[in-house]
């Protein structure tokens, strides 16, 4: 494996199966923390579908506290998930289908935060953080080698016995955790 692809990049680089060393206890404990954490913000969205499905519902700050978050993990998500290179590509559509709907509104009713921008938004909270928050936790159950966003192929190469590529994680501890834990192994 390249140790020198240590900065967070969206670019698509997989490992041939079996590069990459497995999740020991502490790697599968972050994994299933990280899907908790994920799929409780899921959760909380989901109890405020009736606020942001009626048209007079209220807009919940809630669901404006995951975009950022989001916007910066939807390329990995998808990119890695499903292998994928198009680098930037899906934050920058969903960057502008928000700003579009925000100016529609704007232009239609005098404000930017309006019912339809809410939906969008909830909509694409529910898919990027219920899709990392599963990913995470099959991750942890199964102990997927390198990324989280591998653990559906991981699974698949699993139940079919078909080897499938690998992906170091590229943001957050995983990685380091996983190398440490691996080092721990071989002393």
């Amino acid at each position: 494996m390249d140790e020198n692809r240590k900065v967070a990049t969206t670019d698509l680089k997989l490992d041939e199966p079996g590069t990459l060393p497995r999740p020991g206890p502490v790697g599968r404990l972050v994994r299933l923390a990280l899907g908790a954490l994920c799929l409780g913000y899921v959760y909380g969205l989901v109890m405020i579908a009736g606020d942001i499905i009626s048209p007079a519902g209220n807009v919940r700050t809630m669901i404006w506290n995951g975009i950022l978050p989001g916007l910066f993990l939807v390329s990995y998500v998808v990119n890695i998930g499903y292998s994928r290179a198009w680098k930037k590509w899906p934050a920058i559509i969903s960057a502008i289908a928000f700003a579009s709907v925000a100016l529609v509104g704007y232009l239609a009713l005098g404000t930017a935060e309006t019912v339809a921008l809410a939906r969008l938004v909830w909509v694409w909270e529910l898919y990027v953080f219920g899709h990392l928050g599963l990913s995470f936790l099959l991750a942890a159950i199964i102990g997927t080698p390198g990324c989280e966003m591998r653990a559906f192929h991981d699974l698949y190469s699993r139940a079919t016995g078909m080897p499938t590529k690998e992906h170091y994680c590229p943001v957050g501890p995983l990685h380091p955790i996983d190398q440490w834990e691996a080092g721990l192994k071989r002393s």
